[in-house]
C-alpha cells in the first residue's frame, strides 16, 4: 500500500464523478460474484436485512429486494440515489435525517430499500441498526487508505451476531497506478478485520480486461472474501 498511502480523494471529488457522468464503478448488472456467493451469504436466510456501504446506484440492491430482503445503503451523491430509483422504476420518499445533520433518506414506497444521502463516516447502528448481511463491492477499494482503520471499525460495529460480510478486493501494482480502485492485499483485509471475523476466501480470478490498459496496468486480480464475527 505504500505507493498510495497519501492518495486522498475527497468527497467532493467523487460527487464531481457523479455529475460529469464518469462512473465506470457501476456496473448496469447484478454483480457476478454476488450472484455466484448468494447462498454463502444466506445461508437459508430468508428476509435478511443487508447494507451497502458507498451504494452508488448499484442494481444489485433492487436484485435483493425482490428476493424478499431489505437493503440499507449510504451514498455521497444525491444524483446516484435518484438515479437508482428512476432507472429501477421505483417511487419513493425523501426525508431528513435526525441523527445525521444534513442528511437525507431517500426510501422506496414499499420500504424495502433506504439510501442515507450523507458522509458514510457519519453514519452508525445508531441510525439504522445492525446488519445480517453486507455487500461491499467498490467500497473498502475506494476508501482513501488512511481511513481504512476508521472504515474497518465503522463495518464491525454495524454487524449483527449472525452478519455475513460479502468483500470485494483487487490486486496490481500500486507502482503503477495510483487509484481508485485502491489496491488492497489480503495481508490488509487480516490486519483490519482478523481481530473480531473469520476470513474465508471464496474467489480469487483475473479480472483484467481492455479497459484497465489505461490504468498502465499489466494485470488485475480479484478477490472475494466473506468475513463472519467470531464466536465471542
Amino acid at each position: 500500500m505504500s505507493a498510495q498511502a497519501d492518495r486522498v480523494m475527497a468527497l467532493s471529488e467523487w460527487e464531481e464523478r457523479w455529475q460529469e457522468g464518469r462512473i465506470g464503478f457501476h456496473q448496469p448488472c447484478v454483480h457476478k460474484m454476488l450472484e455466484r456467493n448468494i447462498d454463502k451469504v444466506l445461508c437459508g436466510r430468508e428476509r435478511v436485512r443487508f447494507f451497502f456501504p458507498l451504494c452508488g446506484k448499484a442494481v444489485d440492491m433492487k436484485w435483493l429486494a425482490d428476493m424478499g430482503h431489505s437493503v440499507v445503503g449510504v451514498e455521497i451523491s444525491e444524483k446516484g440515489i435518484k438515479e437508482f430509483f428512476e432507472e429501477q422504476n421505483l417511487s419513493y420518499t425523501e426525508e431528513a435525517v435526525p441523527d445525521i445533520p444534513e442528511a437525507r433518506l431517500f426510501k422506496s414506497s414499499d420500504g424495502k430499500i433506504s439510501l442515507y444521502q450523507c458522509d458514510l463516516f457519519k453514519f452508525s447502528s445508531t441510525v439504522a441498526g445492525q446488519f445480517g448481511g453486507i455487500w461491499d463491492r467498490g467500497s473498502l477499494v475506494a476508501i482513501n487508505p488512511c481511513d481504512r482503520q476508521r472504515y474497518a471499525s465503522l463495518i464491525i460495529s454495524l454487524m449483527d451476531k449472525d452478519c455475513r460480510y460479502l468483500l470485494d478486493t483487487f490486486l496490481y501494482n500500486p507502482e503503477l497506478y495510483k487509484g481508485p480502485p485502491f489496491f488492497v492485499p489480503d495481508e490488509d483485509v487480516k490486519n483490519l478485520f482478523g481481530m473480531t471475523c473469520d476470513i474465508q476466501l471464496l474467489t480469487s480470478a483475473d479480472a483484467f480486461e481492455e479497459r484497465h490498459k489505461q490504468w498502465g496496468v499489466d494485470y488485475l486480480t480479484e478477490k472475494v472474501h466473506l468475513l463472519t464475527p467470531k464466536a465471542n
